[in-house]
């Protein structure tokens, strides 16, 4: 459907061998990590929660992603690209140049107290030295837990409170379009509130909002770095914790996401040749944030474990300067692969909408675009693939899963594409969609997307210091399975469609209905950029969809045409059944950082329930001017 097939597939057969032997499976995917002790077993089913992956196996991650690359002759190469459009300033890091920053704050964490199994939490820009300090404490065995930068101080003191952490890496400041924010006061105020208070805070002075230092407690990032002695690699159990991330929007204590050692390594080494293609020497653009699990997972940890080249991006989609900055970075550092969100394409798309600016750039070494993140709409990917001319691909994952549940694979030769779908299950994963008793529901039907266990590598293990929370939240619900929460059917042919999170099916006088199949087609108006339906309380139907969209740039006609117009879409795709009559025109959606939609709190908003606003939120206006939109249309 996109012209993206070159040959045939092996995905049919490799998920199959997969199936068959999942221990031999895994068993070769780990020969491409080095141990200090091989694992002899891949998957004990008897610890754990749930199992636990290569338990009598001894690794270190950083030494994996960094060092050996180094001992192998790819020190020259350059590991990491620093391309920062809001300072105007860019930096490549070799690998044999990370190796030495990355031991260094090693050492300057290891000289400050910290030790294997101590929590370091990282509240940083999009700079080299958020990924120099993850890999600093992998290195040694400590547990990082990146909180992403600028997040608000009550948010970050639920963290600290919750992960007791013994050293906390930060920055004087992050930089946004037109405007600092500094978060030193963020953290000083969020230490204040904590309970727990860090021994050791190291601070990356930026130029652009230096800031004061709290002396006895606070150390200058590159001058601890210089001074320190150069750290060694941990040896690790496979098992042991690499990192903890936290979910966004969870109520009281925060939900602390596992990820070990081991798994990690395999699954994700593994990932970057099936999944997405790439060789060591390759370039990677992640345009995410260290912040967010993609950042995690496809800005550091794979790549650099795989001895590619990944783009560390402090801009926007547009903006920095213009919609063509995509492109830009694409052509300027050869990217290979660029994986970004679907939110930041339809930006891109409502500011350019013709793509005039993806015909200024080189792009002839660009050969993919990977979408995470949400759903991306057709509509969307199909203008994406028209313009490149390149297979866009969707996969789908969540942060509790550290890679792609399901997805299309380069390194497999990729199988045709159905825009609107996330491709097929990725081997490791067997997926099933099941009715509200359990029960897997015929091909084609919409239900719960729930995964076997046990859960592929990489997986989370458990939630921190939470493995009851871990059981009610995700296995109670469907024993012998993990809950994604997501909606969704797998089709006749095998391609997995997620819909939306099970609370986005919306229940219209006892008809099942999925949110997102309505805004696939408002997206699919001429006049569109982007849009979000949620479902309202209806006295007669129980709930009823309302649309809120937002118009491309330069639109100009009149908003009651289109509001007509997109009734009559929804009325004429779905039928009447659907019950959409109601179509609204907004300036923007309130979104995540991470560009996720919060249909969850304009639907609050259109209730009028109370709310608090999402600590995650981009813009925390946004939410007055929806309020101002749904209650003028109520006069």
């Amino acid at each position: 459907m996109d012209g993206s097939t070159g040959g045939t597939s092996r995905y049919d057969e490799v998920y199959a061998a997969w199936r068959a032997d999942p221990d031999a499976f895994w068993r070769r995917a780990a020969a491409r990590i080095d141990w200090t002790v091989a694992p002899g077993t891949v998957f004990d089913p008897s610890a754990g929660v749930y199992g636990r992956w290569f338990p009598d196996g001894r690794l270190n991650t950083c030494h994996n992603a960094l060092d050996r690359h180094v001992a192998a002759g790819r020190g020259g190469q350059p590991a990491l690209i620093w391309d920062s459009p809001v300072t105007g300033r860019s930096a490549t890091l070799t690998y044999a140049e990370l190796l030495d920053r990355v031991a260094r704050i090693a050492g300057a964490l290891a000289a400050r107290g910290v030790a294997q199994g101590d929590r370091v939490i990282i509240y940083m820009p999009m700079v080299p030295e958020a990924a120099i300090a993850m890999l600093a404490c992998a290195r040694i065995g400590a547990v990082h837990s990146v909180v992403f930068g600028g997040f608000a101080a009550a948010e970050l003191a639920a963290r600290i409170a919750d992960a007791r952490p013994k050293a906390i890496v930060s920055a004087s400041c992050g930089i946004e379009p037109g405007r600092i924010v500094k978060y030193k006061p963020l953290l000083d105020a969020a230490i204040a509130l904590s309970p727990h208070k860090p021994g050791a805070c190291l601070i990356l002075q930026r130029p652009e909002s230096p800031c004061e230092l709290t002396p006895g407690r606070d150390a200058d990032f590159l001058e601890a770095e210089a001074a320190a002695q150069h750290a060694p690699c941990a040896d690790l159990a496979a098992t042991d914790p690499l990192y903890i991330l936290y979910t966004s929007g969870t109520t009281g204590a925060p939900k602390g996401i596992l990820r070990d050692n081991g798994g990690h390594a395999v699954a994700l080494v593994n990932s970057m040749s099936m999944l997405y293609g790439l060789q060591a020497g390759d370039v990677m653009w992640t345009a995410s944030d260290v912040g967010w699990v993609v950042g995690h997972s496809y800005i550091v940890y794979a790549p650099l474990l795989a001895g590619c080249t990944s783009v560390i991006y402090e801009g926007k989609p547009v903006g920095t300067p213009d919609a063509g900055a995509f492109w830009r970075v694409c052509a300027q550092h050869g990217v290979k692969v660029l994986f970004t969100a679907p939110t930041a394409l339809r930006a891109v798309r409502k500011e350019d909408p013709e793509g005039a600016f993806v015909g200024r750039h080189d792009l002839s070494k660009l050969e993919a675009l990977f979408l995470a993140g949400e759903r991306c709409d057709p509509p969307t990917a199909e203008w994406i693939s028209a313009l490149l001319g390149r297979p866009v691909i969707d996969h789908w994952w969540q942060t509790e899963t550290g890679w792609s549940i399901s997805g299309n694979f380069r390194g497999l030769g990729l199988f045709p594409a159905r825009f609107g779908s996330g491709g097929k299950p990725a081997p490791g994963y067997d997926l099933r969609v099941l009715d509200e008793g359990g029960q897997e529901v015929p091909r084609g039907q919409i239900g719960t997307l729930a995964v076997k266990l046990p859960l592929p590598p990489a997986n989370l293990p458990t939630l921190w210091n939470a493995d009851a929370r871990f059981r009610s939240a995700y296995l109670e619900t469907f024993p012998g399975h993990y809950n994604t929460s997501d909606a969704g059917m797998i089709d006749e042919d095998g391609y997995v469609w997620v819909m939306s999170r099970t609370d986005d099916i919306i229940n219209v006088a006892g008809h099942r209905l999925s949110t997102g199949a309505m805004e696939e087609v408002l997206a699919a108006h001429p006049d569109v950029a982007e849009c979000a339906v949620v479902g309202v309380k209806d006295s007669l139907k129980g709930q009823a969809p309302i649309g809120l969209v937002v118009l491309k740039a330069g639109v100009a006609r009149a908003e009651p045409d289109i509001a007509r117009e997109l009734v009559a879409l929804v009325r004429d795709r779905i039928g009447p059944v659907a019950a959409f009559k109601d179509a609204r025109v907004v300036n923007r959606l309130p979104k995540t950082r991470s560009g996720k939609i919060l249909r969850g709190t304009i639907r609050k908003i259109a209730d009028g329930e109370s709310y608090t606003v999402p600590p995650t939120i981009d813009d925390p206006a946004i939410l007055d001017e929806i309020g101002d939109v749904l209650k003028s249309a109520e006069k």
